[in-house]
């Protein structure tokens, strides 16, 4: 089979094939008549400020789907925090990009809904690490959508190799409870020592604890069998046996501490929300975050013309008139005309991306990361 598992090629992206059947009709009905107007298009979720920030992200793809395109494409940079007005601004003959709208909603509305929920743990231990492990909640083709937007949101690390290998950054990872249930039960030492004997230096030795027995028992079991190689332990109890989680971490810290093992470190994983990490952030060391970043809804962008051979125009609830977004030393979001004189002290958000099918400012990982994490703290954003 050529496409064993039904994904659609970057061909048929790029080629404005992976579309919405009515943009298909729109090129017949329009080429028929003979109408290709320049407009002026926006891609929003709220047309005013609602003071709920969200993060932008997907701008590295919107990029190469644009390219070659003659069209000018203005964007907020990747990381940036908005909550209402244009994130996106598209101008050109109409004909020269219609098709595209489906994917460059997709390329911005899921990524986008990625990156904001990996913020949301982010700030929930700020002073803690926090990984990302919710690549096994999405289908393959989007892992490393979904690494790239944790690690937009400042997460410290991924998990999925391939998504890795895309973005340039190792995974990471210790041992799943296979690798303890492979030993069997009153074997979990051999396991542990197996993962030691094997893997490079470089990893770190966290051992999973939660496999057969009580957590404070298997931990201090570890800690005692790996001796002063232990990095730290993982709990991972399943919600159906969990009870307070937060007695068992203190239970297992205070077990470890009043043995000598204060250093041994405490990572809890499993279904954690950013409340669930604020609960914990006092007694644990670090978290893996999975579902509430894959769950987490996508932001609900739409494409919208604004302007047609230079005069404004909007369907009923959309704001007509080519926009600037500009953000104010407050934390303020705000939305003028583009003739319209810019706030006191604003910056404008929205900057040049492509020009006549030239990318003219390429996306890049770190410094979007940095934008996202200032930006997050000028806004308020997770703010308790």
């Amino acid at each position: 089979m050529s496409n064993p598992f039904g994904i659609v090629s970057t061909e048929a992206i790029l080629e404005g094939q992976a579309t919405d059947a009515y943009f298909e009709r729109t090129r017949t009905t329009l080429e028929h008549a003979g109408r290709n107007p320049h407009v002026v298009a926006e891609v929003t979720a709220d047309q005013f400020p609602t003071g709920s920030f969200e993060v932008f992200a997907g701008v590295h793809d919107v990029a190469r789907l644009f390219e070659e395109r003659p069209v000018d494409v203005d964007a907020l940079p990747e990381g940036q925090l908005f909550d209402g007005g244009p994130v996106m601004r598209i101008e050109g003959n109409y004909l020269d990009f219609a098709e595209l709208e489906t994917s460059l909603l997709g390329f911005c509305s899921q990524p986008s809904g990625f990156a904001t929920g990996a913020l949301e743990a982010r700030l929930a231990a700020p002073d803690s690490l926090v990984l990302s492990f919710g690549a096994r909640h999405v289908h393959p083709a989007i892992t490393g959508t979904v690494e790239r937007a944790a690690l937009l949101a400042g997460l410290d690390g991924i998990s999925h190799v391939a998504a890795g290998e895309l973005l340039g950054r190792e995974a990471g990872g210790t041992m799943p409870h296979a690798l303890v249930l492979a030993y069997g039960e009153g074997n979990q030492a051999d396991a542990w020592l197996a993962f030691d004997d094997a893997v490079p230096e470089d990893v770190p030795r966290i051992a999973l604890v939660d496999t057969f027995w009580d957590e404070s028992s298997e931990a201090l079991l570890a800690a005692e069998t790996l001796e002063g190689r232990l990095d730290g332990v993982r709990i991972d109890t399943t919600g159906s046996r969990r009870g307070d989680f937060r007695h068992i971490v203190r239970e297992v810290r205070w077990e470890l501490d009043a043995r000598g093992y204060e250093d041994v470190d405490i990572f809890c994983s499993g279904g954690l929300t950013p409340d669930s990490i604020r609960e914990l952030r006092n007694v644990a060391d670090g978290f893996g975050v999975g579902s509430h970043i894959t769950g987490a809804d996508s932001v609900d962008f739409s494409l919208d013309l604004v302007e047609i051979e230079g005069d404004p125009i909007s369907k009923r609830g959309k704001l007509s008139g080519d926009k600037q977004v500009y953000r104010t030393p407050d934390g303020g979001h705000h939305v003028r005309l583009a003739d319209q004189t810019a706030p006191e002290n604003g910056t404008a958000l929205l900057e040049p991306l492509v020009r006549d099918g030239d990318v003219v400012r390429e996306p890049d990982l770190e410094t979007a990361t940095k934008r996202c994490l200032e930006d997050a703290a000028t806004v308020g954003f997770g703010r308790e």
